[in-house]
């Protein structure tokens, strides 16, 4: 018995060389090494360039940072949106009372 790579699941392998359980598992863990070598081919076409926070702030982004906004100005869509709904249920609560 070999346990997959991918998602911890022991099973029996067909040929002695078998790392995944599926194709399934096998077709995701493909994905994913794609897109890290295609992260890593973005990172390095950076190195040299100078990259200015698209927020306005004029700071200078390291070849890692893949979002364009350095952290000052990063702003999470859930937490706003967790937010926002805390502040209706106040809202709401104190328009109720």
């Amino acid at each position: 018995m070999k346990q997959c790579e991918k998602c911890d699941v022991k099973f029996k392998p067909k040929v002695s060389y078998q790392i995944y359980c599926s194709t399934n598992c096998r077709e995701e863990a493909t994905k994913e090494k794609i897109a890290e070598r295609y992260q890593i081919t973005r990172r390095q076409k950076r190195i040299g360039k100078r990259r200015i926070c698209l927020g306005g702030c004029g700071t200078q982004l390291s070849i890692y940072n893949d979002s364009g906004f350095c952290s000052n100005c990063n702003v999470h869509e859930k937490a706003v949106e967790k937010m926002l709904k805390e502040l209706r249920g106040i809202i709401d609560y104190e328009q109720d009372n």
